[in-house]
């Protein structure tokens, strides 16, 4: 495990991770530090002590086969919620750091609610809200360079609102032209909704292709 200098913007090549992923140790969340992690394969997960981690295998949504759960694809077939981007990134990211059920705590601490906001604000990370009746029914945030997004959370208020705005926010990537979902770590629940594993390898490769690329986020959903 590495210690990283708060004054140097640098990272360890990612075949140095530990077995369960943990890269380093320090640093801080400046936006350059940030892009230049995701950019590497890496990513923070805890703010106490600063972690940044390059899991082997590596979790993704393959966006050229992505498809819905049937249930899921039937129900949005009904347009139960409006959706858009970016209308209220403070407020996902804010529910997404408050603990739900099966979710008691959450790794998005203060810190994190701030470095993510300064991204934002720069034009690198994006909400994708729900919204029911007016009201936020969940939401989706991440980080986009490039052709390239991770997924970071996601949180919900109504029943499928969080799994809707993510298979939006899947099929309008697609359809920009965007080549790489990041969803860090298989969970059950991603998993059910289609997430696949991946060699950090192969991951590499086409996160270098991605952000590479010159596609803007899209504007407004599908």
């Amino acid at each position: 495990m590495f210690l990283l200098a708060p004054d140097v913007i640098e990272f360890p090549e990612v075949r140095f991770a530990s077995r369960d992923g943990l890269l380093a140790v320090g640093g801080d969340m400046s936006i350059p530090r940030l892009l230049l992690a995701y950019r590497s394969g890496i990513f923070p997960w805890t703010d106490d002590p600063l972690t940044w981690w390059s899991p082997n295998p590596r979790a993704i949504f393959d966006l050229e086969t992505y498809q819905p759960p049937r249930r899921l694809a039937d129900k949005m077939k009904k347009k139960p919620f409006e959706l858009t981007f970016d209308r209220d990134f403070a407020a996902v990211i804010s529910n997404c750091s408050r603990p739900a059920p099966g979710r008691e705590t959450t790794w998005i601490s203060p810190s994190f609610i701030r470095a993510y906001t300064e991204l934002h604000k720069a034009g690198h990370a994006h909400s994708v809200e729900a919204w029911q009746d007016g009201e936020l029914a969940g939401g989706v945030y991440g980080v986009c360079i490039g052709g390239f997004f991770a997924g970071e959370s996601m949180f919900y208020r109504v029943t499928d609102a969080s799994k809707i705005a993510l298979t939006h926010l899947l099929f309008s990537l697609r359809d920009a032209g965007f080549r790489l979902f990041d969803t860090q770590v298989r969970s059950p629940l991603t998993e059910r909704l289609g997430a696949i594993e991946i060699p950090r390898t192969d991951y590499l490769r086409r996160l270098a292709f991605a952000t590479a690329l010159d596609i803007p986020f899209p504007s407004s959903p599908r």
